[in-house]
């Protein structure tokens, strides 16, 4: 039997989020600005929901191509404001819109998305002991202030710490559970 983190436990697609992807170190500045735009859209929500709505919001946003997003206008936000398969709330969904601009200025401008959240968060993965997990850290709140600072919306520290988490800038993993040292 595979122990695994109790949230994950009792949902195939949850467990095979897990398993798979979430602590894990992503380095692609285009899935590092996914993944913050979904933890984005779960404020106020479960990632559980967000995860169940996943492929719809790839499908909703252009398998989130910043390019392709940041082109994004009112009859897109109309077409996302009646799409069921993604969450519908119009202040996320032109925050994400917003996101891409900004993702694609600091494209154009020779910044890579990655090597600044990165470097924002250390540079490397932290191990935490998976037993006292933090809502927010020190880290989260500066990462959450520069992205502000930046125009992000949907990024306050508690967001973003879920962020680090699954995208492996943390290791939170519970003591026992088969990936925390695989990670």
């Amino acid at each position: 039997m595979v122990t695994r983190c109790a949230w994950a436990e009792g949902d195939p697609l949850m467990e095979a989020y897990h398993d798979r992807e979430w602590g894990v170190p992503v380095r692609d500045s285009r899935l590092l600005w996914e993944m913050l735009m979904l933890e984005g859209f779960q404020a106020g929500l479960s990632w559980r929901t967000i995860l169940h709505r996943r492929e719809g919001f790839r499908r909703a946003f252009a398998e989130f191509d910043p390019v392709k997003v940041a082109a994004f206008d009112e009859t897109d936000v109309a077409r996302l404001m009646a799409d069921p398969g993604i969450i519908r709330a119009r202040s996320k969904i032109e925050a994400t819109i917003a996101a891409a601009n900004l993702y694609v200025e600091m494209a154009w401008s020779g910044e890579s998305f990655s090597d600044w959240v990165w470097g924002l968060a250390g540079g490397a993965p932290v191990v935490n002991d998976g037993v006292h997990v933090p809502a927010s850290t020190p880290v989260s709140e500066a990462i959450s202030k520069a992205l502000k600072a930046r125009g992000f919306k949907f990024v306050g520290p508690v967001i973003v710490y879920a962020w680090m988490q699954a995208v492996g800038m943390v290791n939170d993993h519970a003591p026992g559970c088969f990936r925390r040292g695989e990670v």
